[in-house]
């Protein structure tokens, strides 16, 4: 394999242009994963736009201070933040249970991956999540999302049908694909950014809004530190699902800190994933308190040093502090919030595809698979998908104090891999490694 060639090392600082033009890739990405994540989970929880769009200032402002912080005390890596997809997942799932106690389940989930890391109990789990167990979780969150990409696609107001809407995902997601296929470099790497950008022209041009977001009343500038999570409300099945979720995500924070770092080759990597982990969990102390999704470490931030040979960590910090500063511009987060329902939904789907190749090349990644590890990995996903889609007076028959875990599709996806995986078809303790 080709080795990547590196222009400018982790510590070393560019130049101050090529540092701000660094800076402007890494921000558009980040903007990217915010409007992808943070649209779908604002619209769950609010109808009223002037609260949406709250939200979502108070979501930059949090990926904007844990990115800051991960840069120059945590995991110190060129590494981007973004609202955690799995985080999304257990969301969904507890949908009615109130923002209060999905968000205390937040904070406690950030507060249990702190205790986890600083402790080293993170180490004696980890080792149960082997490759297969780590493949299925990938795989998982990629089916249980399906329902809201499906709802995002087909959603319609009276200017358009379910059809239009369908025929243009179709459309866009060829495009998207044949895309991925034929850009090169930066272009390909940063394919989500312009995918945004001409989805949004293309439907609106088809299909121009009834409704133009602004910032309404509010100021060029306007402050968000209102409706934080200051009553909280302990759901036992909730906190349940989402302390599942939670350590898949500090899985994904550890394969992602791990990947970059095989790229840049740091010393000390071991306590730059302990930081890296605790921080990650003072970030979504922090977003609970806000009120907002969680984060988590990006991997496709290997895709952008490899396009552009850039691993200084230092040009992440003017993409924190602009972040940081549209939080406090509404009519900037306005703007953002207008790009349609149905190009976020195809977008989930590209890279929930993404994902979902990046779960079978871990599975079919050894040199032997067999019918066993066909069901460890099968079963769960059936699990997983039947659970995603049981009707919801089907799920109103649940005792509601588990609805939150058995109606959970990834979680019970997750409990069902791991019995598989230790009990069921046990596979020798030599072989076993974590994702790398």
């Amino acid at each position: 394999m080709e080795q990547i060639k590196i222009k400018y090392g982790l510590d070393e600082r560019p130049p101050m242009l090529q540092t701000l033009i660094f800076a402007m890739q890494w921000l558009a990405i980040t903007i990217a994963t915010v409007i992808i994540i943070g649209k779908v989970v604002a619209g769950l929880h609010y109808t009223d736009f002037g609260q949406q769009l709250l939200y979502m200032q108070k979501l930059f402002f949090v990926i904007a201070i844990s990115l800051f912080f991960q840069v120059l005390w945590g995991h110190r890596l060129p590494l981007i933040t973004g609202p955690a997809t799995v985080l999304l997942v257990a969301i969904l799932a507890g949908t009615g249970r109130g923002t209060d106690a999905i968000y205390t389940s937040i904070a406690t989930g950030g507060a249990f991956l702190v205790v986890l890391s600083v402790t080293g109990l993170f180490s004696w789990i980890s080792r149960y999540f082997t490759p297969r167990v780590v493949a299925t979780i990938l795989i998982l969150i990629a089916l249980t999302i399906t329902p809201t990409i499906l709802n995002l696609i087909l959603t319609t107001t009276a200017a358009e049908t379910p059809l239009t809407n369908l025929g243009f995902a179709l459309l866009f997601f060829v495009a998207m694909i044949a895309a991925d296929r034929l850009l090169p470099g930066i272009w390909k790497t940063t394919m989500i950014v312009w995918a945004i950008i001409v989805g949004s022209i293309a439907y609106i041009a088809v299909v121009p809004p009834e409704v133009w977001h602004d910032r309404g009343h509010l100021g060029l500038v306007s402050g968000f530190f209102n409706n934080f999570t200051t009553g909280l409300i302990w759901d036992p099945g909730l906190l349940i699902s989402f302390l599942i979720c939670f350590i898949a995500l500090s899985i994904n924070d550890l394969g992602s800190i791990q990947a970059v770092g095989q790229i840049v080759n740091p010393p000390d990597m071991k306590s730059r994933v302990t930081r890296g982990i605790t921080l990650s969990g003072l970030s979504n102390m922090l977003a609970g308190f806000f009120g907002v999704i969680g984060p988590v470490n990006f991997s496709m931030s290997v895709g952008i040093i490899a396009a552009n040979g850039n691993a200084s960590r230092f040009s992440l910090i003017p993409t924190s502090l602009a972040l940081m500063a549209m939080a406090f511009l509404p009519g900037v987060v306005a703007f953002i919030w207008n790009v349609p329902a149905v190009v976020i939904g195809t977008i989930l789907l590209y890279i929930m595809c993404a994902q979902l190749a990046a779960g079978l090349m871990m599975a079919f990644g050894s040199k032997k698979f067999s019918f066993q590890d066909g069901l460890t990995i099968g079963i769960p996903m059936m699990i997983s998908i039947l659970v995603s889609y049981l009707p919801p007076q089907v799920k109103a028959a649940f005792p509601p104090l588990l609805l939150p875990v058995i109606g959970n599709g990834f979680a019970m996806g997750v409990l069902a891999v791991l019995i598989l995986e230790h009990i069921v078809y046990p596979v020798k303790p030599s072989s076993r490694q974590l994702m790398h």
